[in-house]
Order: structure tokens, then sequence, then C-alpha cells
């Protein structure tokens, strides 16, 4: 099952989504299943009806909870430990996009990079969960770009600036509950180029471990996304480039990219 957020010019609403790669057809369900259980209206969209826009599967409703070096050749390549417990950061909610959305390159950061992720969608309130029954909580899983001003994460001491500015949180462009994620495929390509290429088996903590131990931090709540890290091969953004992070099973989030 994928679960897409969408427009037709009016309100946003939520529809499964049918259909192989390009002929997909969205078939509008009542409210919002994170919180009322699934139930179609009968209405039947094509997703390539003029008019039709896909948005971020989610607009988290409190916290965006990234995790920092959670690969070991991604820790590597920028000269730095993997970190013994995992390394955490926040995005505000108002850094989120959704697939075709521009990433808008900030007029302070010379060097803005892609990170592509699987991101995790809580479904329920979770406090203090235990890895054992951390995935009961999970909604489901979405494609991720952690954008990232690496100049900027390098010269300042808190990451909020460089991970946290408007469009660094491209998400979508749906989310599929109940998927087994223990080893799919993570890459990003950069105008058709690939960059990264690697696989949520090599986390070095995984999605259970991870909801756990946030969830000792911060009270989760439905709607709250955590990002698992990326692989190596992180590289540059630049005007007019289009990126595209694509993970196994889920499907291609694609983004322009803006300096204005």
């Amino acid at each position: 099952m994928r679960i897409a957020r969408f427009t037709t010019g009016g309100d946003p609403r939520f529809a499964l989504v049918e259909g192989a790669p390009g002929d997909e057809e969205l078939v509008v369900i009542a409210g919002d299943p994170i919180f009322t259980p699934v139930q179609a209206t009968g209405e039947r969209v094509p997703l390539a009806d003029e008019g039709v826009r896909l948005l971020a599967p989610v607009i988290p409703r409190s916290k965006i909870v990234g995790v920092g070096r959670n690969y070991a050749e991604h820790a590597a390549e920028h000269g730095v430990e993997v970190p013994t417990s995992p390394l955490l950061f926040l995005k505000p909610n108002t850094a989120v996009i959704g697939p075709d959305d521009p990433i808008v390159l900030p007029d302070w950061s010379q060097q803005v990079e892609h990170e592509a992720e699987l991101a995790v969608v809580i479904g329920k309130v979770t406090k203090d969960v235990s890895p054992e029954h951390a995935l009961e909580k999970v909604f489901g899983f979405t494609v991720a770009n952690d954008v990232t001003a690496r100049d900027i994460q390098r010269t300042d001491s808190q990451w909020a600036r460089a991970k946290g500015f408007d469009s660094s949180c491209p998400l979508g462009p749906w989310i599929v509950p109940g998927l087994d994620v223990d080893d799919l495929a993570v890459s990003a390509r950069v105008n058709g180029e690939t960059r990264q290429s690697g696989r949520t088996s090599q986390m070095v903590f995984d999605v259970a471990y991870l909801v756990s131990y946030v969830s000792e931090v911060f009270t989760l709540l439905p709607g709250d996304v955590i990002l698992t890290g990326t692989p190596a091969g992180v590289g540059p953004l630049n005007h007019r480039d289009v990126v595209e992070v694509e993970i196994e099973e889920i499907g291609v989030l694609r983004n322009p990219v803006l300096r204005r």
C-alpha cells in the first residue's frame, strides 16, 4: 500500500496510490490515515491529470529528528568517527517540501549538499518504547533528502542553520506502511548521474533502535519524522540541478534546485 497527499488546487487530500510507474491512479480516501481508518470515497484521480500535484506526504506536527553519521562510510568521508550512540539533531517542519518543489539555496551558504535518507513516519504517541516494540509505533516509511549547508555545518557549533533552513527537507513521493526496511537500496542522482548508492543494512543503528533511542529523549507524536542517516557519496547542489533520491520499494523523490 502507498499513501499520498495531493491537491488539485483546493485543500490537501489523501489517497491510496495504485498502478505502475507512469500510470498511477489516486484512490481518494477520507480524512488523515494517520488518525482515521482508511476508507475510500469512491473518487479516483489519474496522477497524470493536469492540475494534480503531489505534496509532501506528511507535515510533521511537532518535529523532524535527524540522525547524523549513521553510515560508517559517510562518517569516514568527512574524517569523523562513527558515534557510539545516535547523534541527533532537529529540523523544523517549515523545512519540509514535497515532490518537484524547489530546493532553494540560501544566499549565506556556498556549499549545499544532498543526503539521501530513509524517513520513518511515526503513527502513535511514543515514549520510552523498547526496540522490540518500536516498529509497532511506526505508521510507514518515505524518502527524504536531508539537504545540508556543509560550509555552515563546519563553522557553526550547532547544526540548526545548516540543517534547518527552508526547503532543506524534501519528503515524498508517498508513504509505504508495513515495509521491511532492513535491506533496501538507497541512492541519489544529480542530473541523472549517480552520486550515492548504499543499503539500509549498512546503518550503524537500525530503525527499531533509532525509534527506541529517540523516544527516550523526545515524546514522539503521530506524524513526526525520523531521518535515519545517509550513505557515502554526498555532494554539491547547484542552481538548476535536478536531484533525485530513490529508495527501493518506495519510489523516487525529485526536486529542482534554485538560487534566487
